[in-house]
């Protein structure tokens, strides 16, 4: 159940963001920075977690088991030191910490 719920979240979150980011609508720049190669590349990693977290929802359950620990570690990571470089005010360093947390429980309930 935890899967499927942080695998949910990472598709409702990254759909309108990544939607955002690419027709580069108000306030994204203030968000993400100016459209630059870097915020291309976010994109292109949002874009691989996005895809890969639908894919994963379509998948049978056990296929699951093999892809989401990797996903969900790795999220993790980068979503922490988001927030120990922009500071935890920051929105999206602040929608991170949130976001990790739910991955967190969830990796945890992978190895219970």
């Amino acid at each position: 159940m935890m899967i499927v719920l942080s695998l949910i979240v990472n598709v409702l979150v990254l759909v309108p963001v990544l939607v955002g980011l690419l027709r580069d609508s108000a306030g994204m720049a203030d968000t993400f920075g100016v459209d630059t190669p870097a915020r291309a590349i976010l994109v292109s990693v949002y874009l691989a977690i996005a895809l890969l977290s639908a894919v994963l929802l379509l998948a049978p359950p056990g296929a699951r088991a093999d892809l989401v620990p990797g996903l969900l570690a790795v999220q993790i990571i980068y979503k922490v030191i988001t927030v120990a470089l922009l500071g935890p005010t920051h929105p999206v360093a602040l929608a991170n910490l949130l976001i990790a947390a739910l991955h967190g429980v969830t990796f945890v309930t992978l190895y219970r």
